[in-house]
């Protein structure tokens, strides 16, 4: 790999490089047999930049599949609009967990059996952390079930850090308002957590907890209300709200989803078989513009259990109780990715969450 290979039949490395970073994750590694110089691709500063670069642009959906058996552990279904369906294991964790967060390929998952465990893994690089538990007991008193109501996950391709936020309302034992809103933040180069506490009155459907957003620095979840955008900075430590655009909270029967695009805060909004995608154009201003309108006239019969999971310019993903869709914005054609044959206990849209395949340190 060097200018006289070039000359007897070998691509220049950089053009090398480029078809690497377009390989899956485990097809990758399998080349580190090939010769020296790919052995340490996955630890170059630059290749793992292009690669995760050249992720980040491509969509996939990830859906948690729980066996009846209480004591399987889960198993996930991964959707990828190029190379279609495949399968991964969380069974290199120890534990029986869950997701709760998906970020740049990264997962926040927690344990089953031990509440206040919490994980951070990448399902391609079958790596994972343990996160330590806090020296406070705020993690396993969250209202009203003991689990936080909001779990966030940010990660930074770049510096290969990231941020786990747990949020939630604290158990109320007298001494405390109601709207005592607890957060917990843990940093990955510290490896600790801190604590602040603020006042909420916010409310989230399940899909509001699962549909948060990483941008800008901070993490976004949609209130229940559907009529703000809840924002925690992650370097000041405060939440505030972001107005979405009028058409979208005026008017009854609005269904409403958050979710990226491209590195983009954006809004897709179902009513009358139309599904109109928003985007934020400018964030200090918080400036909207509608970006796509679709008609859901060829898939009417599925509208009312459909619901937006992962997107970027090109492709929205979708899910309903036994399938899941793509669809192409430039061709404007549907089509099926994957059906359940047989009976479900959880509809798939309740476990499924937007993806990306990077290599991403724990």
């Amino acid at each position: 790999m060097n200018q006289r290979d070039s000359k007897c039949g070998f691509f220049p490395d950089e053009i090398v490089l480029q078809i690497l970073a377009r390989l899956p994750v485990k097809s990758l590694f399998r080349t580190k047999s090939v010769c020296k110089l790919w052995h340490k691709l996955t630890s170059d500063v630059y290749f793992l930049k292009l690669y995760n670069n050249v992720s980040m642009i491509n969509p996939m959906v990830i859906v948690e599949v729980n066996e009846s058996s209480s004591e399987s552990r889960s198993s996930l279904i991964l959707f990828d609009s190029f190379r279609g369906v495949s399968e991964l294991s969380l069974d290199f964790v120890k534990d029986r967990i869950k997701v709760r967060a998906s970020c740049s390929g990264m997962l926040c998952c927690s344990s089953i059996p031990h509440r206040g465990v919490y994980y951070v893994c990448n399902p391609m690089t079958k790596k994972y952390r343990l996160l330590p538990k806090s020296r406070e007991r705020h993690v396993t008193r969250f209202h009203p079930d003991g689990e936080a109501t909001l779990v966030g996950l940010a990660c930074d391709l770049f510096t290969q850090k990231y941020y786990v936020v747990l949020a939630g309302y604290h158990r109320s034992f007298g001494h405390r308002p109601e709207r005592t809103f607890i957060s917990m933040i843990y940093d990955s180069e510290s490896n600790k957590w801190r604590k602040f506490v603020s006042s909420q009155e916010d409310r989230f459907t399940h899909m509001n907890q699962n549909q948060v957003v990483f941008t800008n620095g901070a993490l976004h979840w949609l209130t229940a209300s559907c009529s703000y955008v809840l924002a925690l900075d992650l370097d000041s430590e405060i939440w505030r709200k972001i107005e979405l655009p009028n058409p979208l909270t005026s008017g009854n029967g609005n269904r409403i989803y958050l979710l990226d695009s491209d590195g983009h805060l954006s809004v897709i909004q179902i009513l009358d078989g139309q599904m109109n995608i928003w985007l934020m154009i400018d964030y200090v201003t918080e400036d909207w513009k509608l970006a796509d309108s679709v008609s859901l006239l060829c898939i009417r019969g599925m509208v009312p259990g459909i619901f937006p999971i992962s997107q970027n310019s090109e492709y929205v993903f979708l899910a309903t109780y036994k399938q899941v869709l793509v669809y192409n914005r430039n061709s404007r054609v549907w089509m099926e990715m994957y059906s359940v044959k047989n009976g479900a206990t959880l509809p798939l849209w309740f476990s499924a969450y937007s993806f990306r395949s990077t290599i991403f340190s724990c």
